[in-house]
């Protein structure tokens, strides 16, 4: 889910930086990158109907479960299902690019920086704004630590002098490897938490205890994810002014098509790359439904190739593209990905108390989550309105801090 603190694609300045090895020069003056900014914003907006899905459907039906799931409610979860892989694989490419701005100790310092920053966000404060319980006995790690911890990866391997071709190659390996553990049984070690937190991960169904009452879900497994960031840090030089545009859209094109053509080849036959192969249904809908079904906790290789297919496709065909709109939102990831989490539960609450519900009703029986009894919520249609409004309050605060980042450079607007 997610998305997303991911630092700013400016096209760097040569006056201040230097270049990784075999990095093409840089132009002079710093400008967003258009496509960037577009695809973020896109997926951001998209975004949210999942989380507003999560806190407010009434009854909480699983949208992937065949034998519950209609059409339009596995949509609705589908289509969010391309932002987490977008926002890692950006985050890559921006690394990049604020890379060349920096030398090699000074990035892997910002890297590991930012990455820690960013796992004390999604404990601190998504972990909150998610179960609203001051306990913080239910820890979860979604996409803020998917990417602040593969970031921390990638700075080490910058610091190793690692090329961002070799970086590249290794995410490829990770990314099409990663679910070779579906065919082979490493054994006890996958009860292990290091082998839980950086390989399989434990999803909404399961959770790893750590003691005293406390739990932790991680339904984002790091390396898989790491894969992705490491994969668009190595596709960061195509951004670079000196590469030309035409083949930088071939690339992204035959990327896209590759990656879409892979999916298709492999879960037709169910050859490999996902452990829920898909199967004939007792209607076409729900056939359809179960081809497309891919398995996200942990991410599968075919999650990936769909999404990152599409993703790149995307890049590919919007960099003479002009909005006003998206880009306000792509520009400024981490400060509308904390405020949509806080006002999505602001209007729980609202709904919450409207609906004639008690303050003795705020908790559950086993559950972690607070301002969520079974019986509350509201229909798919009402989500979807919901999410229109959600999108509409934040557009002005989103147009004033993405105006007040260009104005300013302080060392603080790097973390937000």
């Amino acid at each position: 889910m997610g998305t997303t603190p991911i630092p700013e694609a400016n096209t760097p300045n040569p006056a201040v930086i230097t270049p990784p090895a075999g990095a093409p020069p840089m132009p002079s003056p710093k400008q967003r990158i258009a496509s960037i900014d577009i695809l973020r914003g896109l997926v951001m907006l998209i975004m949210a109907i999942d989380h507003i899905r999560d806190a407010l459907h009434k009854g909480h039906p699983t949208p992937t479960d065949l034998s519950v799931t209609t059409p339009i409610l596995f949509f609705t979860r589908f289509i969010t299902h391309f932002c987490a892989p977008s926002f890692v694989f950006l985050s890559g490419i921006s690394a990049f690019l604020a890379g060349s701005r920096r030398t090699r100790n000074e990035m892997a310092k910002f890297l590991f920086r930012r990455g820690a920053w960013l796992l004390v966000v999604e404990v601190a404060i998504i972990t909150f704004a998610i179960t609203l319980n001051p306990h913080y006995n239910y820890i979860i790690l979604q996409v803020i630590w998917a990417i602040g911890g593969s970031m921390i990866i990638l700075g080490l391997l910058i610091i190793l002098k690692v090329s961002p071709t070799a970086i590249g190659i290794i995410g490829f390996i990770i990314f099409i490897g990663h679910n070779i553990f579906d065919v082979i049984d490493p054994g006890p070690i996958t009860k292990t938490l290091p082998w839980q937190l950086l390989i399989s991960g434990v999803g909404w169904d399961g959770e790893i205890p750590l003691g005293h009452g406390r739990v932790i879900n991680v339904p984002y497994a790091l390396l898989p994810w790491t894969s992705v960031m490491l994969m668009g840090y190595a596709l960061g030089p195509l951004y670079t002014a000196a590469f030309e545009p035409k083949k930088r859209r071939k690339i992204l094109l035959v990327t896209g098509l590759t990656l879409l053509a892979i999916f298709l080849l492999f879960r037709a036959f169910n050859i490999y790359g996902d452990p829920a192969p898909w199967s004939v249904q007792k209607t076409t809908a729900l056939t359809i439904i179960s081809f497309f079904n891919v398995t996200k906790y942990p991410c599968s290789l075919l999650y990936l190739c769909l999404t990152l297919g599409v993703a790149t496709l995307i890049l590919s065909r919007t960099e003479n593209a002009r909005s006003k709109f998206f880009p306000i939102y792509g520009s400024v990831p981490f400060f509308y990905y904390i405020l949509h989490w806080y006002l999505i539960q602001t209007i729980t609450i609202i709904l919450f108390f409207a609906k004639g519900f008690t303050v003795h009703q705020i908790v559950t029986p086993n559950s972690a989550f607070l301002f969520a009894p079974p019986d509350f919520g509201i229909s798919l249609a009402a989500i979807y309105l919901v999410w229109l409004i959600v999108i509409a309050v934040l557009y002005k605060p989103c147009k004033w801090f993405s105006n007040y980042k260009k104005k300013h450079r302080s060392w603080w607007l790097s973390y937000i």
